[in-house]
């Protein structure tokens, strides 16, 4: 079922691509045009013959635009579309080879670490069915321990079996489990333990060597057996979660993983204009930003990067940049990383129109999310058409006199212009109706628009 629904998210065309990221972003239609062509084409180099499909390279993009107009938005959407192993990093957050930091390889790393995950789940939802049988199981063992009829003793001539009667029991039991009426009775069971209580943290969590070194301990001492007391209803979900790990092949999941980074990966580099530019003029020993360049352009290009998985080959990982570009431009990159990058897109800057559509319009629309989060107290909240027009003047005109920081703004004039409403909600206002008009958006923001001193700091 899993595989089917990927195959029909990778088939897409790239009118229906663009059709699926409007649901979500707003404008941006050569962005949006561009994402779908390099989502298709992935798609196509599988149809082409072997022999020609390896020289095949993809159209690694650099989106160029301010911050908060969907770039990152865009990339994380076409992930989720094509079910792509996909990472965001910050170019910002890398150094060269022989500092002290990230290295760029780290980031192939972390995109192995997400395609183990996203690999290791969907075979988990495989096995999920009969690890929770193999849950029952070991309750019932615990509830009710099976009878063993003893080796060379003749059948009982009158009634039923013990063996048969145990039998019948564990069933009866096993309908009780399954509707929930045993969920609040205790049970004392085994659990794996890690060695030492060792938790293996994600992979920004620490420094790539010491997670090794961590993992390769953990596995050599071996796992101790506890007890654990709790209810049925946690139990079940404990005991099958066990179960499933002891059902999956990690070694499948694994090659499965390494295969999907290599031919579906998607690596999003934020920032990239902030490793533009020439060396640090700086005196002394420094991280240059041409170095950080350096080092990327042979993942970039392709190559092998080895992680714990084994080596994964970059050559057909799709790359996207972003980037404001305000003090450097594209062409201050190193002239052999511009060549990795050759299709450039532009991404316009949000007007008041835009702002209306954001409010509105997409599936995760902020008006619907606030909604939503006082419909938890049974309070109803809309706002009129005058309102919106004015939430999204506001943004506009605040972006354009303190920073333009795109329709994150929005996210900070709704916080300002309803913190009174979801402070006041659970003791005042129970089952409220409340109506947003443009007289209450003014009344609330005029004052800290026109004091600009003051709207840096609130909005």
């Amino acid at each position: 079922m899993n595989e089917t629904k990927n195959e029909l998210m990778q088939n897409l065309t790239p009118t229906q691509i663009v059709k699926e990221l409007d649901k979500y972003i707003i404008g941006q239609g050569d962005a949006k045009r561009a994402v779908a062509i390099a989502l298709r084409n992935r798609w196509r180099r599988r149809q082409v013959d072997e022999t020609l499909r390896e020289e095949i390279m993809p159209n690694n993009i650099i989106l160029i635009g301010p911050t908060g107009v969907g770039k990152t938005e865009i990339a994380r959407r076409l992930a989720k579309l094509s079910g792509a192993p996909f990472v965001k990093v910050e170019a910002s957050k890398y150094t060269e080879v022989g500092y002290v930091g990230r290295d760029v390889e780290s980031m192939i790393r972390d995109l192995a670490e997400i395609s183990v995950s996203m690999v290791r789940l969907e075979k988990t939802a495989e096995v999920q069915e009969k690890a929770e049988r193999m849950a029952e199981d070991r309750i019932l063992d615990q509830l009710i321990p099976p009878v063993r009829k003893p080796v060379g003793l003749a059948p009982e001539e009158n009634g039923e079996s013990d063996e048969l009667q145990n039998e019948k029991t564990r069933e009866w039991m096993r309908e009780k489990i399954k509707s929930g009426e045993m969920d609040d009775r205790l049970i004392e069971f085994d659990t794996t333990a890690p060695a030492f209580g060792m938790q293996v943290l994600g992979p920004m969590g620490m420094d790539d060597m010491t997670m090794n070194l961590q993992e390769m301990m953990s596995s050599m001492i071996p796992k101790k057996k506890k007890k654990r007391k709790t209810p049925i209803r946690e139990a079940k979900k404990l005991i099958a979660q066990e179960e499933a790990e002891k059902l999956i092949d990690m070694d499948a999941v694994q090659r499965e993983a390494v295969k999907r980074v290599e031919e579906s990966g998607i690596v999003f580099i934020d920032e990239i204009d902030k490793i533009a530019g020439a060396k640090s003029q700086q005196g002394g020993p420094d991280v240059s930003r041409e170095g950080v360049q350096r080092d990327l352009l042979p993942i970039v290009e392709g190559s092998a990067v080895n992680t714990k998985y084994g080596p994964v080959r970059t050559d057909h990982i799709l790359f996207i940049a972003s980037g404001a570009f305000h003090v450097s431009k594209p062409s201050d990159l190193i002239p052999e990383l511009q060549g990795r990058f050759p299709i450039r897109v532009e991404l316009k800057s949000l007007t008041e129109d835009d702002f209306v559509k954001i409010l509105t319009i997409p599936q995760n629309a902020l008006l619907k999310q606030y909604a939503a989060l006082l419909q938890s107290e049974q309070v109803v909240i809309s706002f009129k058409e005058d309102a919106i027009i004015e939430i999204a003047k506001t943004a506009a005109a605040v972006n354009e006199q303190v920073e333009n920081i795109g329709a994150r703004r929005l996210h900070t004039i709704l916080t300002t212009l309803l913190e009174d409403i979801l402070f006041d909600v659970p003791d005042k206002m129970p089952e409220a109706e409340i109506k947003i008009t443009g007289g209450m958006v003014n009344q609330k923001l005029d004052k800290i628009v026109k004091n600009r001193d003051l709207s840096k700091y609130i909005l």
